[in-house]
């Protein structure tokens, strides 16, 4: 079990976003750009990212995209399951016949639980994780790379 590219773009792409709102629209060529993700990809997840309600479309010059919610309202999870990123461990997708169909049983196998769990772990973090957290993490990841340096009035007058 993984996160596929589909699920990493789409939230790297919309923590792109978010890192622009209040500045107009945001253009995918944009995103494509900064986040080295191709500009028909792109425009396949927002498709779905915009029929789930998480950004909205501004057509005509200027245009782009924006959040259709705040940040802090969006979580890794409506992402994911908005872009129909398949979050489960199980061997058998959920269905419980993880001996297969042609298996005589067609039973659970005997981790199943396990697995189905692991599902409900992974969702319960990802829903626990908003947008804005991400870019909060963004903006506190960029201030600490920016090294300040002060000159000491003293050790200057000394000089």
């Amino acid at each position: 079990m993984r996160l596929t590219t589909k699920g990493r773009f789409a939230v790297t792409a919309m923590i792109d976003l978010a890192l622009r709102q209040g500045k107009g629209p945001v253009t995918l060529a944009g995103i494509s750009q900064r986040q080295a993700i191709s500009l028909s990809y792109l425009e396949q997840l927002f498709g779905k990212l915009r029929r789930h309600e998480i950004v909205e479309s501004i057509r005509g010059p200027g245009g782009g995209y924006s959040l259709a919610r705040r940040a802090d309202k969006v979580t890794v999870a409506d992402i994911i399951i908005a872009v129909d990123e398949p979050l489960d461990a199980t061997q058998c997708g959920g269905k419980e016949n993880c001996h297969g169909s042609d298996a005589a049983t067609g039973a659970r196998c005997m981790t199943h639980e396990l697995w189905a769990t692991l599902n409900e772990k992974m969702v319960d973090y990802l829903d626990s994780v908003s947008l804005q957290d991400l870019v909060d993490q963004q903006h506190q990841k960029n201030s600490e790379q920016v090294v300040v340096m002060h000159r000491n009035p003293a050790a200057v007058a000394q000089n």
